[in-house]
């Protein structure tokens, strides 16, 4: 391996770091937060987060799925949880009773999910979600991670105003990202993503006041708590909406190791997906003792390695482990901690409109009439419809139907399911030079 060799794999790793740290760092504080826990209690699980992560991702590339996929916080897990803690007044529960029940249904769920990949029940799962579920599952990704990027970018004051300098800059960040990889030269393109988060951050804390939830001065302690949220107890309500929930976000898995293979353009090897949730299930265990959201693969990564076009496993494994080292030393994960929020938001929509690509190929596997592209037409437009609608209106639904009901993401994804285990569609909907693509699942 030459210099120029190593000094590609360095870069690559300093900038999976920044965008595993960026996908992750959010999550612990909103969750924190949303449960009323002490800044020092979030710095502490936020330190858990990024040491879980950087474990998760390093033995999903060495002995899981084997490929450089982000395992993260589920955003479907992510934005139940913190609706759940906003539902704790209407159920009449303590915020500590909600976390409690959270943790056993994570609990209950990843133990099943650990049997499932010992027992090769695995296979009938994948069954359930079949190659016309996973399109559904990656189009409606994409919409959601639009949405939730592109509002991130836009800076609102306290008072409900629109910051426009600051989101103006935002989006000016976004462009110079966009023009690194469409106009610069190939090296300036896979590293379009580092280039714009380091260039924002300086820029940024020279101009604007941060607006990091967390400082460097926060108070950190040494000892790691387990269950913050509230001990396991039996509120059998939140423990079923959270273990449902978990079982759908199965679904990860199967979309991000099918689309990384065809990236990659290999077969799914016996064992990938067994091993790869063996682990998620694991995970989900873990999480759950640290008061973190369930992880999983993220189909969001396949956007990532298009954009970079840096398809070596290494930056992977490395990136994961500096990860951990941030974890593991609360001033490092503190200083980055303080990327100012809009800037991150800018570089990832960015790198998440390769995920529409992805998504565009998926799609021209099948072929539609005006029959069969309800199959699709359902439950995208139907999920897509739901994420737009203000969650305030389905207050009159029982407690425990609202974060089911108005998650736009989990509903599209059931219909999917419900639609290709009911109906029978034509058997020609996949065109034969991508069946191959979908052997081997």
């Amino acid at each position: 391996m030459g210099i120029n060799s190593y000094r590609v794999t360095f870069l690559a790793s300093i900038q999976w770091m920044f965008f595993i740290f960026a996908n992750v760092v959010v999550v612990p504080i909103s969750v924190g937060a949303a449960f009323e826990l002490p800044a020092y209690e979030i710095v502490t699980i936020l330190r858990s987060s990024l040491i879980v992560t950087g474990v998760a991702c390093i033995l999903q590339g060495l002995i899981g799925h084997k490929y450089p996929l982000l395992e993260g916080h589920s955003g479907m897990m992510w934005a139940l949880v913190l609706n759940l803690a906003a539902a704790a007044p209407s159920l009449g529960l303590s915020l500590t009773d909600v976390g409690g029940g959270i943790a056993t249904g994570m609990l209950s769920a990843g133990g099943l999910i650990i049997l499932f990949a010992i027992t090769g029940f695995i296979n009938v799962v994948q069954k359930i979600f079949s190659p016309m579920v996973m399109t559904v599952f990656l189009m409606l990704l994409t919409f959601q991670l639009a949405f939730i990027f592109f509002k991130g970018m836009l800076k609102v004051n306290e008072d409900g105003s629109l910051d426009v300098v600051i989101t103006l800059f935002s989006f000016a960040i976004a462009l110079l990202v966009a023009i690194l990889k469409i106009k610069g030269n190939p090296m300036l393109g896979n590293f379009s993503l580092l280039i714009g988060i380091i260039i924002g951050w300086v820029v940024y804390t020279f101009i604007f006041s941060t607006d990091s939830v967390l400082t460097s001065s926060t108070e950190v302690k040494g000892a790691f708590t387990l269950f913050p949220l509230g001990k396991p107890n039996l509120q059998y309500s939140i423990i079923v909406v959270t273990f449902i929930a978990c079982l759908i976000n199965m679904s990860n898995t199967f979309a991000s190791v099918r689309a990384a293979a065809s990236m990659y353009k290999e077969e799914i090897k016996n064992g990938q997906f067994r091993n790869s949730m063996f682990l998620t299930g694991v995970y989900s265990i873990v999480a759950s003792l640290f008061g973190l959201v369930s992880l999983a693969p993220f189909a969001s990564s396949i956007g990532f390695l298009e954009s970079t076009q840096i398809l070596d496993k290494k930056p992977f494994l490395f990136g994961g482990g500096l990860i951990i080292l941030l974890g593991i030393i609360p001033s490092l994960g503190l200083l980055l901690a303080t990327i100012p929020v809009t800037v991150g938001n800018a570089v990832l929509f960015v790198a998440y409109l390769q995920l529409l690509g992805t998504t565009i190929k998926n799609v021209s596997q099948f072929s539609f009439d005006s029959i069969t592209i309800h199959r699709l037409a359902v439950p995208v437009l139907v999920g897509v419809s739901l994420m737009t609608v203000d969650v305030e209106l389905y207050s009159s639904l029982p407690s425990m139907l609202q974060p089911l009901l108005s998650n736009g993401f989990i509903i599209g994804v059931i219909l999917s399911v419900v639609l290709e285990s009911t109906v029978k569609w034509k058997q020609s909907h996949i065109m034969p030079e991508t069946e191959s693509v979908n052997k081997g699942t």
